[in-house]
């Protein structure tokens, strides 16, 4: 990642497969970086394959840098509840095992108590039917996906699944957050 100032924040974000949140993150204003990886497993430099056997604990991450004064973490974790659904364990859409969970990692003590606020306030107003069962957690043992994975979807948009699963995130963050967009 790029060296910034020390006015930015760093928070990672689970919800499914890395390149439908990529496509949406390096979209919103105030986002300065974002990179897909690897989180909160026990491998030491985990691969895509060794990821996807499900038996690393790693779950498919975006990482990002993102500077609050244009834009808060409860708006980057709004964001996040609307591009994915955060009440299916393990899954996301047909993509299933534990590297797909719901997860928020935060990397500063308010960056959790944010986002313990809005899923308790999400759980109170019945936002989902079913319960959220996003983790909140300290990042842990994180590590860049390969070259391949990154900015998978703006060098793959005609791609199958990026046409069929990341470009309709993409679409909903663009009409529900389009004061949000970069311009």
């Amino acid at each position: 990642m790029t060296a910034f100032p020390h006015s930015v924040q760093t928070i990672t974000l689970g919800g499914g497969c890395f390149w439908c949140t990529e496509a949406v993150y390096v979209q919103v204003r105030g986002v300065l970086d974002v990179e897909s990886g690897y989180s909160n497993g026990h491998l030491q430099h985990p691969s895509y394959e060794d990821v996807c056997t499900g038996t690393t604990g790693h779950n498919e991450v975006v990482r990002m840098v993102y500077d609050p004064s244009q834009i808060s973490t409860r708006e980057v974790l709004e964001i996040f509840f609307v591009i994915h659904d955060p009440t299916t364990l393990n899954r996301q859409g047909n993509d299933t095992g534990t590297q797909y969970r719901s997860g928020i990692y935060f990397s500063t003590p308010e960056q959790e108590i944010v986002a313990r606020e809005i899923i308790a306030e999400m759980a109170a107003s019945g936002t989902y039917s079913r319960a959220i069962v996003t983790e909140v957690l300290p990042l842990a043992n994180y590590w860049p996906a390969e070259d391949y994975h990154q900015d998978f979807f703006a060098r793959n948009p005609h791609q199958g699944y990026c046409m069929a699963v990341a470009a309709p995130k993409v679409a909903k963050f663009r009409k529900t957050f389009s004061r949000l967009q970069k311009t």
